[in-house]
């Protein structure tokens, strides 16, 4: 048995109507001056903690098309009856996104992840807003898609769907992306009638280090992050990240930029164990 606490600490979204390029610029600048600093902060607490293990190899992450096809059966999953199970027992459409499928796509939010999916529709309508669907039913809000991160529903009852600008995650911290196609409410409820997105980051001791990534472009001017993971004692482990962006808006003839796009978000995660999980097996 073992417990987890996952928790974006803060998100900052500002949508610019009207602004100058170079105001827009500052303000990015602004939004990753901020994430950095808070981790900067957090950091600063953790390190009497001392330096972390070095990572530890992810077998998991690896490709599937490197797999047999005994171990492709074997590939375990989770989101079909909420328990782990081999996929070749599993009664449903089901398809997975590794860590090495994300990373070689080169995508840099979930929604451009998921059009990598068969089977899933994913359009951009502006800058920083897609419909997402699955069987042909797409929207902004998803509304026959139930979305979870790490099992957790992401759905907003107030517009009843979900905000896919605000659910932003590292993605070099996800471990896969299970996507089932097909109705899924038995198991999970009235919100999973077309389909179950299930977004699965990794276990915080798989995670020790610091990790740092940046990158800038025309488009996306700046996108940045930083993780820092560690244990304290033989049972627990945790790691802290912050993160920010700033996008261009799209093209419109009229000049209203109205979609231009800044984000900043910091958070943590902890795992636990018992600290008599091995005394019994």
């Amino acid at each position: 048995m073992r417990s987890v606490i996952s928790t974006p600490l803060f998100r900052f979204r500002h949508d610019a109507t009207g602004l100058t390029p170079n105001a827009e610029a500052r303000l990015a600048i602004r939004v990753v001056r901020c994430a950095a600093g808070i981790v900067f902060l957090v950091l600063t607490g953790l390190l009497n903690l001392g330096f972390a293990a070095p990572q530890e190899n992810q077998g998991n992450s690896g490709s599937l098309k490197q797999l047999s096809l005994a171990e492709l059966g074997n590939v375990e999953v989770t989101t079909t009856s909420k328990k782990p199970e081999q996929i070749w027992k599993t009664a449903a459409a089901i398809y997975v996104l590794t860590q090495e499928d994300i990373r070689r796509s080169g995508a840099t939010s979930i929604p451009e992840v998921l059009r990598l999916v068969p089977g899933v529709e994913v359009a951009r309508i502006n800058s920083n807003t897609w419909s997402v669907g699955i069987r042909g039913f797409g929207s902004a809000f998803s509304r026959s898609v139930l979305v979870l991160i790490d099992g957790r529903s992401v759905y907003t009852p107030l517009f009843a769907g979900v905000y896919w600008d605000v659910q932003n995650v590292m993605l070099e911290d996800v471990e896969r992306i299970e996507v089932i196609r097909g109705p899924g409410g038995t198991i999970w409820g009235s919100n999973a009638v077309n389909g179950v997105i299930n977004i699965i980051t990794k276990n915080a001791k798989d995670t020790h280090g610091t990790y740092a990534s940046t990158s800038s472009g025309n488009i996306a001017q700046n996108e940045s992050g930083v993780r820092y993971g560690a244990a304290h004692g033989n049972n627990l482990d945790y790691r802290t990240y912050a993160m920010g962006f700033g996008r261009m808006p799209g093209f419109h003839r009229d000049g209203d930029n109205y979609d231009a796009w800044q984000l900043g978000q910091a958070g943590f995660r902890t795992d636990s164990r018992p600290i008599c999980a091995g005394l019994w097996g």
